[in-house]
């Protein structure tokens, strides 16, 4: 199995719905994203995908959160802007964008604290 990481980052608000802490008042984050690509099989140049192609899908989808107030876009203004909701995001737009397996996304808030989303 071959794995490949690529990474981005982001900044942007977001304010938590439904919980009793800090978090639920308007703050930000310069989010980190880890996104993994798997798979057994390479190309005919030695490669599971272009490292290009990823870097791409997740500068695109980075592109439509950063400097935004997450809980104001689609589909945050239904579920909460947590870290694990926005892992699952990134995955499922990355997913639709490629034929290549995404097999994981991480998303850090900070340097200490992460969320991963994997099928």
């Amino acid at each position: 199995m071959y794995k490949l990481t690529v990474k981005g980052d982001f900044a942007a608000s977001h304010s938590l719905r439904n919980y009793e802490g800090k978090c639920k008042n308007l703050h930000g984050h310069t989010w980190k994203v880890d996104v993994g690509i798997s798979g057994k099989e390479l190309n005919a140049t030695g490669m599971l995908v272009d490292f290009k192609e990823i870097k791409n899908s997740l500068k695109n989808v980075l592109e439509q959160f950063d400097h935004q107030h997450l809980n104001d876009l689609e589909p945050f203004q239904k579920i909460n802007p947590t870290s694990e909701n926005i892992a699952k995001v990134i995955f499922d737009k990355i997913s639709k964008e490629n034929a290549c397996a995404v097999s994981e996304v991480t998303v850090w808030e900070s340097e200490n604290a992460s969320a991963t989303y994997s099928p």
